[in-house]
């Protein structure tokens, strides 16, 4: 002898039936890292760039101003102190470019090019701050102590100023990861409506 079969009711927990619980994002963590590991990556390569950079500014400085004792522009420090820069911020200009911000493709290289420049602008004013304020102010002007206060104390304020607004500002074009990442959420987002 057979019975029906019965329905048997189980108690509901607080909550939708339909849905299971919330679980945490599965490639959370591995993102996070991914993201620390590129950020640490750019830093770096910003880094390398701005040695380089560092080297080009000192070296056309002394060069400028004390070769041989001294050099063409000896009494004229702040002007050269301008061309270093000059020189070397085209030397960093392509070493960002196409090293430390080369995942962002901009739209608009020109207005990408005016701002590195305005940003820079603002950079050597703070550089030629600390070398006039050595030179003028506390009266030192000995290779070292203009060495010290304008390429690098200088360079080390400029430096931060400069990856900051790049970042912010400058090479802010759409990155290959972020088109591939939002290649991917496209068919979640189609698969979920």
């Amino acid at each position: 002898m057979s019975y029906p079969e019965q329905p048997v009711s189980v108690p509901r927990r607080s909550g939708s039936a339909s849905q299971p619980p919330p679980t945490p994002e599965a490639g959370a963590p591995a993102s996070l890292l991914s993201r620390l590991i590129a950020g640490l990556r750019q830093g770096a390569a910003f880094l390398v760039v701005g040695a380089i950079g560092f080297l080009v500014d000192a070296g056309t400085y002394n060069l400028l101003v004390f070769w041989g004792g001294e050099g063409v522009l000896h009494h004229a420090p702040l002007q050269a102190k301008i061309i270093a820069i000059a020189v070397a911020t085209v030397v960093t200009y392509f070493g960002n470019k196409w090293w430390t911000f080369s995942h962002k493709q901009t739209e608009n290289p020109g207005r990408e090019y005016l701002l590195y420049a305005v940003f820079n602008v603002a950079a050597i004013g703070l550089q030629l701050g600390c070398l006039g304020f050595s030179r003028y102010v506390l009266d030192l002007s000995s290779p070292l102590s203009d060495n010290i206060s304008g390429t690098l104390i200088g360079q080390i304020v400029a430096v931060v100023f400069r990856y900051w607004a790049y970042d912010k500002f400058v090479f802010t074009g759409k990155s290959e990861k972020s088109d591939e990442a939002e290649a991917l959420r496209a068919p979640e987002s189609r698969n979920q409506a």
